[in-house]
């Protein structure tokens, strides 16, 4: 990774962080709590994948139809982004590969 691919992640990140600022109050609680989740156990290619940009589109589209937070993923927070990250490759799979010493067993 060179300099120049650090200061553009690093500029995306904060393009990224406005867009999460500029929402209402509960939206941003709820998009730092999915946040934090997918941070701990979701997928892989999380820093640099479209799914924290996907899920604050997703944002952006319900404030402006008008809808509260907990009306677009539910009031289980974790059973929304656990159904984001179903079908990836997380950190408690590569966990599962490494104390069962074999490699590929937990891909999905």
């Amino acid at each position: 990774m060179s300099i120049q691919d650090i200061i553009e992640g690093k500029k995306q990140w904060r393009a990224h962080m406005a867009r999460v600022k500029a929402l209402p109050p509960d939206y941003r609680i709820v998009y730092k709590e999915i946040q934090k989740y997918l941070f701990k156990v979701g997928p892989i290619d999380l820093p640099e994948g479209p799914l924290l940009p996907g899920i604050v589109d997703f944002f952006e589209e319900g404030v402006a139809a008008g809808k509260g937070v907990l009306e677009l993923i539910g009031k289980d927070v974790a059973a929304f982004c656990d159904d984001l990250v179903k079908d990836s490759r997380t950190y408690a799979d590569v966990y599962q590969e490494s104390i069962s010493g074999e490699p590929g067993t937990a891909e999905k």
